[in-house]
């Protein structure tokens, strides 16, 4: 797996930085280099991290329910496919950030 273009790591060394689950205004992402796991801002991290995948969870059955649905209207399956790609991004960032602190892990 590799990184998203859009998410390319600064220059240093990948297993020093933790790509955080969230971005700066312009939609940049954002870094933390901290000496601990334990910091404020790592376990901030930690916790938005853990409420996304509650949420994707949530969004999954919603998606499946909209597409059981053969009476949904085009409106109820563009906001369940809009839910369920924001979903799929959240995902895929929390994927790279975890993978990214895997000690010898190469991407």
């Amino acid at each position: 797996m590799s990184i998203p273009n859009n998410m390319s790591v600064p220059n240093t060394t990948r297993n020093e930085l933790r790509l955080l689950p969230w971005t700066t205004p312009d939609g940049k992402p954002c870094y933390l280099s901290a000496d601990s796991h334990d910091s404020r801002l790592s376990l901030l991290a930690d916790d938005i991290e853990a409420a996304q995948l509650d949420s994707e969870d949530q969004v999954l059955a919603g998606a499946k329910a909209v597409l059981a649905d053969p009476k949904a209207g085009e409106r109820a399956v563009r906001f369940a496919l809009t839910r369920a790609s924001e979903s799929l991004g959240d995902a895929l960032r929390i994927a790279v950030s975890r993978g990214e602190r895997i000690p010898g892990c190469e991407w």
